[in-house]
C-alpha cells in the first residue's frame, strides 16, 4: 500500500492553489473553482483541493512535509509573506520542524527527520521503547 493522495477541504481553492504553489507543489489537475489537485516535488504524492462552503472543525488536518533544509525552506517562504506559527525548532522526537496554517487553517508541518521518519531509535520492533522517549512522543505540540 502507498499513500496516493490527501484531499483537503477548502472555502477557496484558487487562494489554496497559490498556497501549495508556493511551497513548490506543481499543479496537475485544474478545475478551479471547485478542484485542483497537485503533486509534490519528490516521491509522487499529491494533494486535491475540493471546494466546500464549510470547513471541518478545528484543528483540521495536519500535512507533513519532509524537507532537506528547513531553514532554508522557513526563509524563502517567509520572504515571500507567509507567516509561521513557530521557526525551526529541534523536537524531542528527534525532527527539526516548523509549522505554519494553509488558508483553510490546516496545519502545515516542513520538518526533517532523515532515518528518524521510518526508524527512530524506539521503534516498535526495533528496541525497547523507554519511558523518557514515550513522554517525548506524547509530549504537546505533536
Amino acid at each position: 500500500m502507498n499513500l496516493n493522495q490527501v484531499t483537503l477541504p477548502t472555502r477557496d481553492v484558487v487562494e489554496s492553489v497559490s498556497f501549495y504553489r508556493g511551497l513548490g507543489l506543481t499543479l496537475i489537475v485544474d478545475s478551479c473553482p471547485r478542484y485542483a489537485r497537485l503533486e509534490c516535488p519528490t516521491g509522487g504524492a499529491t494533494i486535491s483541493l475540493h471546494h466546500t462552503e464549510s470547513l471541518p472543525g478545528s484543528p483540521g488536518a495536519t500535512i507533513y512535509f519532509e524537507v532537506d533544509d528547513v531553514d532554508g525552506i522557513v526563509e524563502r517562504l517567509q520572504h515571500m509573506g507567509l507567516r509561521f506559527e513557530h521557526p525551526p525548532v529541534d523536537q524531542p522526537w528527534l525532527w527539526r520542524e516548523a509549522r505554519l496554517r494553509d488558508p483553510a487553517g490546516n496545519v502545515i508541518c516542513l520538518y526533517h527527520a532523515g532515518d528518524n521518519r521510518r526508524h527512530p531509535p524506539w521503534r516498535v520492533g526495533d528496541r525497547e521503547v523507554t519511558r523518557g522517549l514515550r513522554e517525548a512522543m506524547h509530549a504537546p505540540n505533536r
